[in-house]
């Protein structure tokens, strides 16, 4: 399964979440920000990668929506409900993560 983290400026929270699922046999995860200032920007290319977006905030999606009219409708997001309140790897963030991830992976393993 591919996850793509998506948060602003893929500078604190996506890369914290790529960086704890990196090494996790069931998936593949890539991160990215939908911000124009946005260390790694999101693109259609990845979003056509994905098999599951994760975006922090619910303005993201929105934002997704957005950009992204014509492809949005075939995509599978999830909001994390994470706020911009942590620092990169911060141990508080990485539980965050974690706890709105795993039943997400859980949900899509095949049985």
């Amino acid at each position: 399964m591919r996850l793509l983290f998506l948060c602003s400026r893929n500078h604190w929270r996506s890369p914290t979440a790529e960086a704890v699922y990196q090494h996790d046999p069931r998936v593949e995860v890539l991160s990215a920000g939908v911000s124009a200032s946005a260390r790694r920007r999101v693109s259609e290319k990845l979003l056509r990668w994905a098999d599951l977006v994760l975006v922090m905030e619910p303005e993201h999606k929105k934002k997704l929506r957005d950009d992204f009219p014509g492809l949005f409708q075939d995509l599978r997001v999830e909001v994390l409900d994470i706020p911009d309140d942590y620092g990169f790897m911060d141990p508080d963030l990485i539980t965050l993560v974690q706890a709105a991830v795993e039943p997400l992976i859980d949900g899509m393993s095949p049985k």
